[in-house]
């Protein structure tokens, strides 16, 4: 067995002090903790690391969701400062305004969920949820 201590996300970045930004701008997250190509953030006790990497994400799938109370309140935040939401027309997934209404979710979280996609400055896919309970 595999004694497996913690879980966080890694999301890749090409200018890290562009990406730093975008997080503060956009998210107002601030890095808890930074060494030489790398910053570590917390959310309501959940990490993740933008890190400085020559390679990117293609950016075809979600690679960090947040949950929020209020999706629409999320979206219209996001736009206000400059981020522009996804949008999908595609069979199981159709956006209205931004935001799409997901049937079903994980027993413990709801009975599904309204969500919203964005980009960071680095192209990497970012989710933003709030369940229906």
């Amino acid at each position: 067995m595999i004694d497996l201590i913690h879980c966080a996300a890694r999301l890749p970045a090409q200018d890290l002090g562009r990406a730093r930004a975008w997080y503060s701008d956009k998210l107002g997250l601030k890095p808890v903790e930074e060494r030489p190509g790398g910053l570590r953030y917390l959310v309501n006790g959940i990490e993740f690391a933008v890190y400085e990497s020559a390679g990117k994400s293609d950016g075809s799938f979600t690679q960090l969701a947040f949950t929020v109370a209020d999706i629409k309140e999320a979206a219209a935040t996001l736009r206000a400062r400059g981020v522009t939401l996804e949008d999908y027309d595609i069979p199981g997934l159709a956006t209205h305004d931004g935001i799409a209404k997901i049937e079903g979710n994980y027993p413990s979280k709801g009975k599904g969920e309204r969500a919203c996609w964005f980009r960071d400055s680095e192209g990497n896919l970012i989710g933003m949820g709030e369940t229906v309970r």
